[in-house]
């Protein structure tokens, strides 16, 4: 159910409902993809998980420019600094809080936006540390599925990096009109560290800040070229598999008193 097409009246009626902000991005994703690729990928995972749930959560419109800066030497890329991004999303969490809404779940589809989006939950949850019934929650689609994805015999990553098998097969089962396949590069360094991963194929133990130009001359990684439209298909049935359960499970937390 889209929270914007119900009158003020009706959410008076509808204030036990999960509310879901879709957070994504436009920036680059290398030579092959287009620079809404989070966005495309997030609209359809939020509107297969709506036509699960039908009226039992409410759905707001997916915010389609996200903390990019680290993309923004490349050309088309729109950022907001995750100053301006946190504050956005502090505003609509107190228009959402002020309204009613004691459920709130910030669904991301753009790593650039977690560190902004936990900062913003942080700081509402504090403000409104007296409502106990107030639940917070920001996630990522890939943390949440990630087990799921990491699973598919299909899929040869066994997690979403950018511009990568994962976003071009989701890409080539929704448009395959706009990925260019014979552009399909990305970066893989050979980097010999115990704590640090340059090209993300597997976890850092340390954070090392890096824009995306340092890392990668297409702006993609991994292997994007071994993506198929199946594997797409695959990946969102997983995605939104787990989603669904989530805001199911999140429905009924209870509140918390203190022990």
């Amino acid at each position: 159910m889209q929270l914007g097409e119900q009158t003020w009246k009706e959410i008076e009626l509808l204030r036990d409902r999960v509310v879901v902000l879709p957070l994504a991005s436009c920036e680059q994703h290398g030579h092959h993809l287009p620079l809404l690729t989070d966005t495309m990928i997030c609209q359809e995972i939020v509107s297969r998980v709506e036509a699960n749930l039908g009226e039992s959560a409410l759905f707001l419109p997916v915010l389609w420019s996200g903390a990019s800066d680290h993309h923004r030497a490349f050309p088309g890329t729109i950022s907001l600094s995750n100053d301006v991004y946190k504050q956005v999303l502090v505003d609509i969490l107190e228009s959402l809080i002020g309204s009613g809404f004691r459920r709130i779940f910030l669904l991301s589809a753009h790593g650039g936006n977690h560190i902004p989006g936990c900062s913003a939950i942080y700081e509402v949850q504090l403000r409104h540390k007296d409502k106990p019934d107030l639940w917070l929650v920001f996630g990522e689609w890939m943390t949440i599925a990630g087990k799921q994805i990491a699973e598919l015999d299909d899929v040869r990553q066994s997690h979403v990096i950018h511009a990568c098998e994962i976003e071009t097969s989701m890409i080539l089962r929704l448009r395959p009109l706009l990925v260019k396949m014979e552009a399909a590069r990305g970066a893989n360094i050979p980097f010999e560290s115990a704590f640090y991963c340059p090209d993300f194929s597997r976890s850092s133990r340390v954070v090392v800040p890096r824009s995306f130009e340092q890392l990668s001359k297409t702006g993609a990684f991994a292997y994007p070229e071994n993506a198929t439209a199946d594997k797409g298909e695959s990946l969102f049935e997983a995605v939104v598999g787990e989603i669904t359960d989530f805001i199911r499970e999140f429905a009924s937390w209870p509140n918390f008193d203190p022990q």
